[in-house]
């Protein structure tokens, strides 16, 4: 659906804390933030957050950091906006809001047209009603006109720029060495009193996760068509509505030099007949090439009309007689005509019965959310409403907290499904929401809980032993790395010292910050930028594995394009980070002028901190 609210780095919100009633939580102006707009904005965040790490934050975790704070920072700049815009009489019409969800492509069915089903069934999966969604859409480009209007024209410096584009696309080149095990030499078995005594420290590592069994439905569009079967008859209807979406249009390279008037034009033309080219008359009227050229376009891809219709009856270089258009009396020429195409039903016929099919399951899935619902609130179990609906339910006997079996291999779970941290912020007996995905939904029922336990020695000697051997190579090689690094800044050659270790030197050269080189970790590549030239330093490979010892050879700058993409990118990269510098100065001063009050006592029972304390 895209971003419903516009987002800022705003930091430093005034802390005026005074009383209010509860179910107001701030007040910016005019503009009141209530505990219930604050509190579900601050569940979303927590949501995402959760979604992104693979499991959900505690509110203890979520205050310490910080979420809280930033959440109510971005809802008190957002309502700062708001009044802004209500004192400076800003406003949209109607009709431009309808127009834009109208368009919003999210919306669009299969036949490309707005599809007010799905309108509705989006709106539901993100806790929307329509006047709610409305109203937001309002808010938010109010707030893209303040915005943009701040922010337009506003480009980083040449000597920021340069700075940063030399920092960014630094080189440099390493030779290095990797010790592995063969250099750690023999480890000698660890005794009984060793081995226990490494476990009773390390105790936590090796305890038996929590597991947790779960019944879960999957319902999706495209799951759900499967099961429909969609007649030759239905597709062709839906083929012959949308025929333009399955053909190629034609294209034409047209060219086009407008006069200012109709005789300048038709004096043109004249000449164009006597022998003149078409680029000469424009070199003539101070055109450039690029000035004329429309580019390789279709009939409805020329915003003219008038023009589109001419160059679309021309044969390929020839040249049209004065045509009056919308800008002015033009002349039109055509070069290279690519024809279009048009499929046949027969080829196009599979997934034209797999969009229907889809577009069917997306309303029979709406019908059958609120049954689903309606059983579950009547008490039914998930499996027991998959069996009664003729749905297929999955149970996973048991799952720990990284979706994995207590055998250690992964369970079965939809790829991209977020069922593991929703399972474990759940719990027995509790009736949980519905979980949006693919267009759907899953619900799911957690129907037991097995806690986790301290394993004995007996049970993971094994994993205890392997543990404790990598951390006595990972030393020894550790201390090796170390010697050498010393001989290496003691005017040892690198090439010398590998010998002596009886090591192979490798290079990687030309690498930048970001680099990922093959068989050289991220942590050799960032000291190998904390590093001089001719400089050495030492970096684990991996926990318990290799390390590398290195030396860097070269540090080159290349000269600096700031036409080129890589570049380019970066530009708007900072000017992004200057804009939203600049509107959290400008949202800040805001706040301030108008006056914003906080209750520190909504905020606290909206984040759980009042409970906590």
């Amino acid at each position: 659906m895209g971003v419903l609210i516009l987002s800022f780095a705003v930091w430093g919100i005034a802390d005026i804390f005074k009383g209010f009633g509860q179910s107001t939580l701030a007040k910016i102006g005019s503009t009141e933030i209530s505990t219930e707009q604050f509190r579900q904005l601050y569940t979303e965040r927590l949501q995402q957050i959760g979604r992104q790490f693979g499991k959900p934050l505690t509110s203890d975790q979520a205050r310490a950091f910080g979420i809280d704070r930033q959440v109510l920072q971005q809802a008190v700049a957002e309502a700062a906006l708001d009044e802004d815009a209500r004192r400076r009489g800003l406003g949209q019409s109607d009709a431009e809001t309808m127009r834009t969800i109208l368009t919003d492509p999210s919306f669009k069915g299969a036949n490309g047209s707005f599809d007010q089903g799905r309108f509705i069934q989006l709106l539901r999966q993100f806790g929307y009603s329509e006047a709610r969604y409305i109203a937001e859409q309002r808010k938010v480009s109010l707030r893209r006109q303040i915005a943009g209007t701040l922010t337009s024209g506003l480009a980083p410096s040449a000597t920021l720029l340069d700075a940063l584009i030399r920092y960014q696309n630094e080189q440099r080149s390493i030779d290095y060495v990797k010790l592995g095990q063969g250099q750690a030499g023999t480890i000698e078995p660890p005794s009984a009193e060793t081995l226990a005594a490494y476990y009773a420290d390390h105790k936590n590592q090796f305890r038996a996760p929590e597991y947790r069994k779960v019944s879960f439905l999957v319902l999706t569009p495209a799951e759900f068509a499967k099961t429909i079967t969609v007649s030759d008859e239905d597709a062709k209807k839906v083929f012959e509505q949308q025929r333009d979406k399955f053909s190629t249009p034609e294209k034409r390279q047209v060219w086009q030099i407008v006069f200012p008037s109709a005789d300048d034009a038709k004096a043109a033309r004249a000449k164009i007949a006597e022998g003149t080219s078409f680029e000469d008359i424009a070199k003539d009227r101070g055109f450039s090439a690029a000035d004329i050229d429309l580019g390789l376009v279709t009939k409805a891809g020329i915003l003219d009309p008038a023009v589109a219709s001419a160059a679309f009856t021309l044969g390929s270089g020839e040249v049209s007689q004065p045509v009056t258009g919308r800008f002015g009396t033009a002349l039109v020429k055509v070069g290279k005509i690519e024809a279009g195409s048009a499929p046949s039903f027969d080829s196009v016929v599979a997934d034209l019965k797999r969009d229907v099919a889809v577009d069917r399951a997306r309303a029979a899935i709406a019908d059958l959310h609120n049954q689903i619902e309606d059983a579950r609130g009547g008490g039914s179990s998930i499996t027991e409403v998959a069996q009664k609906l003729g749905l297929k339910a999955v149970t996973i006997e048991a799952m720990d907290r990284s979706g994995r079996s207590p055998e250690g291999t992964p369970v079965s779970i939809p790829q991209g499904l977020e069922l593991t941290p929703a399972v474990f912020a759940s719990d027995v007996g509790v009736d949980n929401d519905a979980i949006s995905f693919g267009g759907g939904y899953v619900w799911f029922d957690v129907s037991g809980v097995t806690p986790s336990r301290e394993r004995s020695l007996d049970e993971v000697k094994a994993q205890v032993e392997a543990r404790w051997r990598d951390e006595q190579v990972g030393r020894k090689l550790s201390s090796l790395a170390a010697e050498m690094v010393q001989k290496l800044n003691g005017g040892t050659s690198m090439a010398d010292a590998a010998a002596a270790a009886g090591l192979k030197v490798e290079q990687a050269t030309g690498f930048k910050r970001d680099a990922t080189l093959p068989g050289v970790p991220a942590s050799v590549v960032q000291a190998a930028f904390r590093t001089a030239k001719d400089g050495s330093g030492q970096a684990p490979a991996s926990a318990g594995g290799e390390w590398i010892v290195f030396r860097v050879t070269d540090i080159s700058v290349p000269p600096v394009d700031a036409n080129a993409a890589e570049n380019q990118q970066l530009k708007e990269n900072l000017e992004r980070r200057l804009d939203d510098e600049l509107l959290a100065q400008y949202v800040a001063k805001l706040e301030g002028d108008l006056g914003t009050s906080i209750n520190d006592a909504a905020v606290a029972q909206a984040t759980g901190a009042a409970a906590a304390n």
